[in-house]
C-alpha cells in the first residue's frame, strides 16, 4: 500500500466515522457498469463542500486491491447490487490529489515531475521485474505492465482543476499538466491500460487549450449533472431525513440551503447541512470554506448587463445565461454569460437547465453574495437600495400613491420600451422594487402554487422579523382594473398557504397601463 498506488480505505473510513454520513455508494453501480469501455472515461465537477474528495476516497477504498474493505461497504448501497464483490478491492488504483501534491511537490511547477517520479517508484514495488530503472514516464510505466502483465488500472484524480484554475496565467505550468494529462488518456495505447478514470474538481474540461487532452471524457457538471445528480451533494430527501433525525424544522433548512437544480433533483450543499444540524445554528457556513473576496472580481467586471442581472438574482429574478460560450479560461473572461456561468461552476449561483437561467440558490449564498457586492460599492446597487427602502417602508404604511410612484419609475429606468408590456420583466422589476426586502425576507416565492392558483409574488419573513415584518401576498396585472388583482387574491384564497408561516399579511394589487405606462396600488390587511 502505497501514497499514490493502492492507498488503502483509511481516508474513507474517517468519512464513516464521522456523526453525519450520507450513503453515495449506488455512484459505484454505475462506475462498475462502465469501466473497461468509451463510457468509463468521467469528470465529475462540482463546487467545493460538495463532497469531491470523500467519493474518491471512497472509489479508492471499493476498488483498491491494497486493502479489504468488504466489511466497510457491507451496510451500504453498493453491497446490495449483484456485482458487488466482483470489483472489490480487485484493481490497482493510482490515486492522485493535485491540491495536495503541490506543497511537497515544492511548487506547481514541480507537481508533474513529482507525481511521476513518486507513482513510478511505488509502482516499482509491484511490478519490480516490468519497470526497471530508467522509465521515467507515467504512461510508459502503465502501458509496459500492461503489456507485460495485461494488468489495467483505475485512475482517481481529485482536484483534478486545481492548475488549471490558479495557474491560469503560467503558460508552463499549464502547458505541461495538459501534456501529462493528454498522454495518459488520450489515444489509442491508454484505452490498454485504463479500466477507469474519474476525474473531479470544480471546472469542466471544456476549454480551447484542454479539449484535445481531454475530449474523450464523458462531463458531469453543475449545468448538466445527467444521471449522476442524485450523487451530487445532498438530495431533498436525504435532507429530510437527516431533519428528522436532528429534529430540525426541514421547511426552514430548505430555506437556508436548497436551490441547486440537477435533473429531477434539489440538490443541498453538505457542508452547510451538516453544520446547521451539528452547530444548530442557521447561517452562512460557506465563507468559512472560501472568502466571498474571490468573487468580487468577477462580479465587478465591466461587461454589459452583468451588475443589473446580479442585483436582478439578489432580488429573487432568474436571469437567462448562456452557458455555452464559456471555454473554461478564469483568466480572459469575454462576456457577462462567462462570468455567470464560472458563478454557476463555483456554487455562487444555481442554473435552470429547462428555462437556461441562473438564480441564487437560497439564503445562504444570497448572504455572501450581498456581502460581495456591497463591498464593491456600485452606484447602481445603492440607487437601488435606497428606492427599495422608501418603497418598502411605503408598502409597510400603506401608502398606496407612493408604492405606485415607487414601482412606475423602477419600471421605466429599469425595463426597456420593447420588453416593457411583458409580465416577466415587470415580475422582475417587482423583486428589484423589493431588494432591499431581502434583508427581513427569504427569496420571493415566484408564482407560489396556492388555493386555487398561482401568486406572483410571496414574501415571508424570516422568524427573527417575523413579529415586526407582515408577509407579502403581491398580484400583478396591467390593463386592468387594480383592484382586480386584489379581488384575485382573495379568492383564490391566496392567503391560506401562508398562515403557517407568519401573522400578518398584506395583500398587495398592483397594475398598469400599457398606454401611459401609468401604475397604481391597492393594498389591505389580511384579516384572518
Amino acid at each position: 500500500m502505497g501514497m499514490f498506488v493502492n492507498s488503502g480505505n483509511g481516508a474513507f473510513q474517517v468519512a464513516l466515522n464521522s456523526e453525519i454520513y450520507v450513503d453515495k455508494t449506488g455512484l459505484i453501480k454505475y462506475t462498475n457498469r462502465v469501466m473497461n469501455t468509451l463510457q468509463g472515461y468521467i469528470c465529475n465537477s462540482r463546487p467545493r463542500r460538495f463532497g469531491k474528495s470523500i467519493t474518491a476516497n471512497m472509489l479508492t477504498a471499493y476498488y483498491s486491491r491494497g486493502c479489504d474493505s468488504e466489511e466497510m461497504f457491507s451496510n451500504l448501497e453498493i453491497s446490495k447490487s449483484p456485482d458487488f464483490k466482483k470489483h472489490l478491492n480487485k484493481y490497482d488504483v493510482v490515486h492522485l490529489d493535485i491540491q495536495w501534491c503541490i506543497e511537497p511537490a515544492g511548487g506547481a511547477e514541480r507537481v508533474v515531475s513529482y507525481i511521476t517520479e513518486k507513482t513510478i517508484e511505488e509502482l516499482r514495488e509491484y511490478y519490480p521485474s516490468e519497470l526497471p530503472e530508467g522509465i521515467n514516464s507515467l504512461p510508459e510505466a502503465l502501458s509496459r505492465i500492461n503489456t507485460l502483465t495485461g494488468k489495467k488500472f483505475i485512475v482517481i484524480i481529485d482536484e483534478w482543476d486545481v492548475l488549471i484554475r490558479d495557474e491560469a496565467a503560467n503558460s508552463r505550468v499549464q502547458e505541461e499538466y495538459i501534456n501529462f494529462l493528454r498522454s495518459l488518456f488520450k489515444g489509442v495505447e491508454p484505452t490498454k491500460y485504463i479500466q477507469l478514470a474519474y476525474l473531479t474538481g470544480i471546472l469542466p474540461i471544456k476549454k480551447e487549450k484542454t479539449q484535445s487532452a481531454l475530449n474523450n471524457f464523458d462531463e458531469f457538471t453543475m449545468i448538466e449533472a445527467a444521471n449522476l445528480a442524485q450523487y451530487v451533494g445532498f438530495t431533498e430527501e436525504e435532507v429530510k431525513g437527516l431533519c428528522e433525525k436532528y429534529d430540525k424544522d426541514f421547511k426552514k433548512v430548505r430555506k437556508w440551503y436548497d436551490g441547486y437544480l440537477l435533473e429531477d433533483y434539489q440538490v443541498y450543499n453538505p457542508k452547510a447541512v451538516v453544520s446547521t444540524l451539528l452547530k444548530g445554528k442557521f447561517r452562512s457556513y460557506w465563507s468559512e470554506t472560501g472568502s466571498y473576496e474571490a468573487i468580487v472580481p468577477l462580479i465587478n467586471m465591466d461587461f454589459d448587463g452583468l451588475k443589473t442581472a446580479i442585483i436582478e438574482m439578489l432580488s429573487g429574478a432568474e436571469v437567462k445565461v448562456n452557458t455555452t460560450t464559456f471555454k473554461n479560461d478564469t483568466v480572459s473572461f469575454k462576456s457577462r454569460d462567462d462570468v455567470l456561468t464560472y458563478l454557476i461552476h463555483l456554487g455562487y449561483l444555481a442554473f435552470n437547465q429547462v428555462d437556461q437561467t441562473a438564480f441564487i440558490p437560497n439564503e445562504e449564498i444570497r448572504q455572501e453574495l450581498t456581502i460581495a457586492t456591497e463591498s464593491t460599492k456600485w452606484n447602481e446597487l445603492i440607487a437601488f437600495q435606497q428606492e427599495s427602502e422608501r418603497l418598502l417602508n411605503a408598502t409597510l404604511n400603506l401608502d398606496e400613491k407612493a408604492v405606485a410612484t415607487g414601482i412606475e419609475k423602477i419600471h421605466t429606468d429599469y425595463v426597456s420600451s420593447i420588453q416593457y408590456n411583458n409580465e416577466n420583466s415587470l415580475s422582475s422589476v417587482l423583486a428589484i422594487a423589493y431588494l432591499s426586502a431581502m434583508q427581513y425576507y427569504f427569496k420571493p416565492i415566484r408564482e407560489l402554487p396556492v388555493g386555487r392558483g398561482f401568486a406572483d409574488f410571496v414574501f415571508i419573513p424570516k422568524p427573527e422579523y417575523k413579529m415586526y415584518y407582515p408577509a407579502i401576498v403581491a398580484e400583478l396585472k396591467w390593463d386592468k382594473d387594480v383592484h382586480t388583482a386584489l379581488n384575485q387574491i382573495k379568492e383564490r384564497k391566496y392567503p391560506d398557504s401562508i398562515m403557517d408561516y407568519t401573522g400578518e399579511i398584506l395583500l398587495v394589487g398592483i397594475s398598469y397601463d400599457t398606454g401611459s405606462k401609468e401604475h397604481s396600488c391597492i393594498i389591505e390587511k389580511y384579516e384572518k
